[in-house]
C-alpha cells in the first residue's frame, strides 16, 4: 500500500521546525541566528554542491557515494526553498501552479512563442 506524499504545507512546517532548532543551537553557542540572507547564501552553496554531484553522476568529476549525496543535496535545496518562501511570504504552492500553467500555455502556443528560459 502506497502512502500519500506530504504536501508543501506539511513539508514547510517540518522545514520551519528544523530552522527553529538551528536558531536554538546558534543561541546556545553564542552565535547569531541566520537571517533570510544567510539562508539564501546557504542555498547558493548547496546549489554549488549539487552541481558538483550532478557532474560526478554524469562522470565528469570523481566523488564517492554520489547517489546518496545527490539525494541529500536535493533535500537541502528543497529545505532552503521552503524556508525562503515562508520568510518572504510567498505562497509557494500557488506560485508553482501559476508558473506551471503559464509555461504550459506558452508551450501550447508553439515554438515561436516559447520563452528561452528552458
Amino acid at each position: 500500500m502506497r502512502t500519500k506524499s506530504p504536501d508543501i504545507e506539511s513539508l514547510t512546517k517540518e522545514a520551519l521546525r528544523l530552522r527553529r532548532r538551528f536558531r536554538a543551537a546558534a543561541h546556545r553557542q553564542g552565535r547569531r541566528a541566520w537571517t533570510r540572507e544567510h539562508v539564501m547564501q546557504g542555498f547558493v552553496v548547496d546549489v554549488g554542491d549539487l552541481m558538483r554531484l550532478v557532474m560526478a553522476r554524469s562522470g565528469s568529476r570523481d566523488a564517492a557515494d554520489v547517489d546518496a549525496r545527490l539525494a541529500h543535496e536535493l533535500a537541502d535545496c528543497l529545505w532552503s526553498v521552503l524556508v525562503l518562501a515562508k520568510l518572504y511570504r510567498v505562497d509557494l504552492e500557488r506560485e508553482f501552479r501559476r508558473m506551471v500553467d503559464t509555461v504550459a500555455r506558452d508551450l501550447a502556443r508553439g515554438p515561436a512563442r516559447r520563452t528561452a528560459r528552458r
